[in-house]
Parts: C-alpha cells; sequence; structure tokens
C-alpha cells in the first residue's frame, strides 16, 4: 500500500508498504477519506512528543473507512462496515477515566495512520472509540468526528446557555467547529480573525458575526455587547497574546476557554484583580472523549451539522505536503485527502 510516513520534524516520505495484518482484537481498515488538521501541520513543523512518540510513523489523525478485515475476537463490526476510528483510546482503569474524565486519562493512547490506503487499529482504539456510521453519510463528512468532538467538548467546558454571546478567536477549522457547535445551544456567536482569504471565506460562509481582529476589537465587541463584554470567550488559536485578549474580552462572571494548545513554555499574564473580583471562570479544553466522539458522529449522520463548506481543497495522498503547506500559508481550511 501507499503511505505518507512522517520520519521526524520536516521529514514526510510518500511510500510503499505492506498491507498490515490485524492481530488478536484489532481491525484492519480501508480508508475512505482523510483530512488536514492544524496539529498535522504544527507536528509536521516541529514534531509531537505525545501524539507521535515513535517515529517512523504513518501520518495523519483524521479519517473514515471501511472494515477490511478483523483481528481475532472481533466481533461488534464485520467486513464492509463503515467506522469512524477516533485518534485516541483512554485505558478506562485510571482516576480520570473512572470520574468521567478519559481525555486527561494517565495513559491515553494516540493512534495514527490516515494518510494511507490501509491503517490497523489497536484492540483498546476498536474496544473503546470506534463508531460505526450509515451509508448514508458521506466518508469525507465522516472524517470530521475527530475535530467536531473537540468542539463539543470546548462548548461543554464552556457551560454555554441559550442567550448567551459567546465570541470564538480564531476562524480556522475549529474555529468554526466550534462556531457550529455554540449554535446548537442556541447562543448569539462571534467569530473573530485576522482579514484575508480564509476570512472572507468564513465570511461567506454566514456560520457567525464575524469581527476583523485588531487592536480595538475588544471595543468593537463591547459596542456589540451594550458595553458589557461577552458571556463566553474561546481561544481557538493557540496563541499567548489571543488567551490574554479572550481574557479581557469577558464581562463579569464571564467564563474564557482555553482551547488552543500554545507552544511549550509559554505563559499569559492575568489581571488577578478581574479573576477575583469578577469570578471569571478560566478553563482548558483539552482533546476529547468517547462520548463526544459518538455525539460528532450522530450529529453529522443527521445532517445537524455539516460542515463541508471546510473543505476548500481536495488532494492524492502523494501530495499530502503540498496539502500541509497550503494550510501553513493560509490558503486552505481543511484539505481533502483522497487515499
Amino acid at each position: 500500500m501507499r503511505a505518507v510516513v512522517f520520519h521526524g520534524p520536516g521529514e514526510l516520505r510518500y511510500e510503499e508498504l505492506p498491507v498490515p495484518e490485524p492481530k488478536a482484537g484489532e481491525l484492519l481498515v480501508k480508508v475512505e477519506a482523510a483530512l488536514t488538521c492544524g496539529t498535522d501541520v504544527k507536528t509536521f513543523r516541529r514534531g509531537h512528543a505525545v501524539m507521535i512518540p515513535t517515529v517512523p510513523t504513518v501520518f495523519g489523525h483524521e479519517l473514515a473507512g471501511t472494515v477490511a478485515a478483523r483481528g481475532r475476537g472481533v466481533t461488534r463490526v464485520r467486513e464492509g462496515d463503515r467506522v469512524v476510528p477516533a485518534n485516541s483510546a483512554p485505558c478506562g482503569e485510571c482516576q480520570f477515566c473512572r470520574v468521567g474524565r478519559p481525555n486527561l486519562c494517565d495513559d491515553l493512547l494516540f493512534v495514527n495512520g490516515a494518510f494511507g490506503e490501509y491503517t490497523v487499529l489497536p484492540a483498546r482504539l476498536v474496544e473503546r472509540n470506534l463508531v460505526p456510521f450509515s451509508q448514508a453519510l458521506p466518508p469525507f463528512r465522516a472524517a470530521f468526528a475527530e475535530p467536531l468532538a473537540c468542539a463539543l467538548l470546548g462548548v461543554e467546558r464552556a457551560r454555554v446557555e441559550a442567550g448567551q454571546t459567546v465570541v470564538i478567536f480564531g476562524h480556522g477549522p475549529l474555529g468554526c467547529l466550534l462556531a457550529m457547535a455554540v449554535s446548537l445551544k442556541k447562543a448569539r456567536v462571534i467569530l473573530v480573525g485576522k482579514p484575508g482569504w480564509r476570512f472572507e471565506r468564513v465570511q461567506a460562509l454566514g456560520l457567525a458575526e464575524c469581527l476583523e481582529n485588531s487592536s480595538d476589537a475588544r471595543d468593537a465587541l463591547r459596542e456589540m455587547t451594550d458595553r458589557q463584554g461577552v458571556d463566553v470567550a474561546v481561544d481557538a488559536t493557540g496563541r499567548p497574546e489571543v488567551w490574554e485578549q479572550a481574557t479581557a474580552t469577558v464581562r463579569k462572571g464571564g467564563t474564557v476557554v482555553f482551547f488552543g494548545g500554545c507552544a511549550p513554555g509559554t505563559s499569559i499574564r492575568l489581571d488577578t484583580r478581574r479573576a477575583h473580583y469578577e469570578e471569571l471562570t478560566l478553563v482548558g479544553a483539552f482533546h476529547h472523549t468517547p462520548e463526544m466522539i459518538r455525539r460528532a458522529v450522530e450529529l453529522l449522520d443527521s445532517e445537524t451539522i455539516i460542515p463541508d463548506g471546510l473543505i476548500t481543497h481536495a488532494k492524492p495522498l502523494a501530495e499530502v505536503r503540498e496539502a500541509l503547506e497550503l494550510m501553513a500559508r493560509g490558503e486552505a481550511l481543511k484539505v481533502l485527502i483522497h487515499p
């Protein structure tokens, strides 16, 4: 089979590999559709010790496909079933799994392999984080389940309520998926982003009110909320200065969700007076859970959420590097990879 293999920062190779055989509890899945992700871009540039602890490995983590072969003991799906595998599987036994926070699992198993013609799913993932989907759901849409699940967890952490005003800093694919998830809560959504091609594309999709980010964005947000500030601010950029900007825009009693992951070693300044006397709630939001993966597939399958407009390009496996470079230059949102 052909696959795009990550050998280290800046080094992707298009290679011929043997089709793997599933062992006991494992599944061999034929990849029908895969999507690029901002995390792929960051990992391609500098590696990722958590998501890719060993190299070389087949790259990519957002996919949908068809069961091609089952390892011994697998009974919950059959050959020919269409499935969405998450890109991680919790252990189910640590303290965080036991209290319903499996995204913080002490032994969270990350899985890659989307950018290949086939991928083998480990037994733990097959057991705990694999979701079948219907024939009516196109594979390219089903592949959105993983990033959508992350957005759903972010909205849950924010405790968004109907009638609230939520501002999302960052108009990339995850910012857009966050906007879609917030809209399900019947809340007002404002997307803040830098002007340019992507901003215009997102604005045309009509997902939210759109505001160009600038030095007076905070004042503009106050004007849009009767001088009160927003109820919830979400960072979807992973930039420390935007974490600070998000914190500055919420009203008394407001909530700030640190959704975008910043580079290691960075820090932010915090107005301790506001945090204390105005009772701000500051929360992180990391990854997803098996529950959110299932819910994401349900929302996509029912067409409650239709993210098709976020796909701006389609490319074959051999052009994954070019797809990531398009994203890095801000010239693409999601790129659909055809195995």
